[in-house]
């Protein structure tokens, strides 16, 4: 092995950092950052321990199924002066129809629902914020509500669009119905609020047994508008968890029956499928622009000016797909670490669904790095390492000391070292643009990543299944949600706070309700195949051994202990957070990422023609215009 300019490495400086809050150095100037934080290269080859080959697992992962090739020839068409020219006048056109005042509150909500399902709604975040405190300012609007004008679309679509944009619209019975937004969430000034005695704005469509009335069963489009609005619920909701219910139970009966028109019965199938609230909103706007194109009453400002933006985007995407496929070609560790999975482009799919907008490349573009370093080494822990080389290396990282790679195996000395030049990079970076030693937050990360991984290794070595509780403990922080969150943290360029890196630190809510949905979702699509390769613990298992219950009952259990998270980050959106909009937008996307990963079985792991296809879909196949 050879250590490129190893000397220069202040590896006490780097291991030294403390925990408190990061100090800029004194005199620091960039020749000096640079030779704190630079590159080790390995030319190891990956020869290993003297292992007998039965301690080794192989999980006979399939290839990939994007070649560097590919990838490279990839022709970013829309990446071109004259499509953005022609994008920003029609986005503009989009702008003045949000902004117009004289147009009817309940056509503006529609307007803004279409804006965002079209997926160009991030370019007109605060327009859209004026335009709903505008609607919540009217006495129309609050007369309409409060008197019982309003059909069931428009209720629930009024409710479910408010809690959307951060607005925490209550529907207690015995209550007020409160609209409040948190200035900082859409750069709003609200001088006032909204407040009005209210009886629960569901309420009225009940019988006097306290049931929905069974006529609304003939109202698809409502009942589809219900069932949506019914996922953006808060724990104790009752009202709305009977929604989810009834209308759930009705939209099955119409598409059985074809009760209804094509369009309408296209979306309810849509919907059933995975709720609104849980996709991924690249993928989202593209069903909805081809599903949009084809109404009969479709605005063609909007449309036109959703194709395009679409494209435009993509190609952005592609521009940085293909610089990532280089860093990972450049990498090497797929080459020589032959029972990992090749991932690049799923990680990279993985993050488009956390972060698509064209303006955070950067973002993206690390967080597909932390996505693919996490991808090798969790296949080291749960396939090849021996428990005694995963200790090794599991001191190695917590040690954050370059020097502990010489006791490792080649193999994992290869592994350590990109992640030690990959992250040290990372605090350069913010080292150098912030002034922020960001370092010991990172690798607190990984190390309790990793720290837990090992504990699913001994599980799996001794055959153990421990109980459910402890488990989970465990899991959440196994499932990596915590390592990417922190990265992102930073990686969003921004004002970095005191508060926000204390509730780093201490794993806030957010953080644990995001990885929990990840686990859950990763659970319930991988749970079969794992158990195949030997891996004993996964929470399906855990439940059936500790309550007794049939795997049926199981996958029941954890899907409704899935809802139940959802429901508490639904709080957490519109609660008061230490965290800036984006990053919490990012959190909640983690969930809607793994929802979209695991719906059919390990995307991630064992991609299928489904996954193909939504790939193709969002970052290869451009819509034609």
């Amino acid at each position: 092995m050879t250590l490129v300019n190893s000397t220069l490495l202040n590896s006490s400086f780097i291991s030294n950092f403390s925990f408190g809050k990061p100090q800029k150095p004194e005199g620091t100037n960039n020749l000096l950052l640079r030779r704190i934080i630079c590159p080790i290269r390995c030319n190891a080859t990956t020869t290993t321990t003297n292992v007998n080959a039965s301690e080794r697992k192989s999980a006979n992962y399939q290839p990939n199924l994007w070649n560097y090739d590919f990838l490279q020839s990839l022709k970013c068409d829309h990446a071109d002066i004259r499509y953005e020219d022609k994008a920003k006048k029609l986005l503009e056109e989009v702008r003045r129809m949000i902004k117009d005042e004289n147009t009817d509150i309940w056509i503006k909500l529609e307007l803004i629902d279409d804006v965002k399902r079209l997926g160009i709604g991030y370019s007109f975040d605060m327009e859209i914020g004026e335009a709903l405190h505008r609607c919540l300012s009217s006495e129309t609007f609050i007369d309409t509500i409060t008197h019982n004008h309003r059909s069931l679309h428009e209720t629930a679509l009024s409710f479910r669009v408010l809690r959307e944009y951060g607005y925490d619209v209550t529907t207690d019975v015995c209550g007020l119905f409160t609209c409040v937004l948190s200035t900082r969430k859409l750069g709003v000034k609200l001088t006032s609020i909204s407040c009005f005695n209210h009886a629960d704005i569901f309420e009225r469509f009940k019988d006097y047994n306290g049931n929905f009335k069974a006529i609304l069963s003939r109202d698809v489009k409502g009942m589809l508008s219900l069932y949506e609005a019914s996922f953006l619920s808060y724990e104790g909701e009752q009202i709305l968890d009977e929604a989810k219910a009834f209308t759930s139970f009705h939209l099955k009966g119409a598409l059985k029956e074809g009760r209804s028109n094509t369009m309408i019965l296209e979306q309810v199938n849509h919907a059933m499928e995975l709720p609104l609230h849980h996709r991924i909103q690249r993928l989202e706007a593209r069903w909805y622009i081809e599903s949009y194109a084809k109404r009969k009453d479709a605005n063609m400002v909007l449309l036109e000016a959703a194709k395009l933006d679409f494209n435009i985007v993509q190609s952005t995407l592609q521009t940085d797909l293909q610089e990532m496929s280089r860093w990972w070609k450049g990498m090497g560790l797929a080459s020589k670490l032959s029972f990992s999975r090749d991932r690049l482009m799923e990680c990279f799919f993985w993050t488009v669904g956390m972060v698509f907008e064209p303006q955070l490349s950067d973002l993206r573009k690390g967080l597909t790095k932390v996505a693919s370093l996490i991808t090798t080494i969790d296949d080291v822990y749960d396939v090849y390492g021996t428990l005694d080389e995963l200790e090794l290396f599991t001191a190695a990282v917590e040690s954050w000391d370059v020097k502990a790679v010489q006791v490792l195996p080649d193999y994992m000395k290869i592994c350590f070292l990109a992640l030690y030049n990959t992250v040290n990079e990372f605090a350069y970076d913010a080292l150098k643009e912030q002034g922020q030693n960001i370092l010991p937050y990172l690798t607190k990360a990984w190390s309790n990543m990793l720290k837990a991984f090992l504990e699913e290794a001994k599980w799996s070595r001794d055959k153990h299944v421990p109980k459910f509780d402890d488990y989970l403990n465990n899991a959440w922080v196994s499932v990596s949600g915590v390592v990417i969150l922190t990265h992102a943290y930073f990686l969003l360029n921004h004002s970095i706070t005191k508060e926000a890196l204390q509730s780093l630190e201490n794993y806030h809510a957010l953080l644990r309700r995001s990885s929990t949905i990840f686990r859950l979702c990763n659970d319930l699509g991988t749970s079969k195949a794992e158990l195949e390769r030997g891996e004993a613990a996964s929470s399906i298992v855990c439940y059936m051994r500790e309550s007794g219950a049939s795997e049926e009952g199981a996958y029941k259990h954890i899907r409704r202990l899935l809802n139940e998270t959802w429901k508490k980050m639904n709080k957490d959106k519109v609660s008061q957070s230490p965290f800036p909009k984006p990053f919490i937008e990012i959190a909640i996307n983690l969930g809607r990422i793994s929802q979209c990963t695991y719906q059919y079985g390990d995307g991630h792991g064992a991609p299928d023609s489904t996954v193909e296809n939504r790939i193709r879909s969002l970052i290869i196949e451009p819509i034609a215009i």
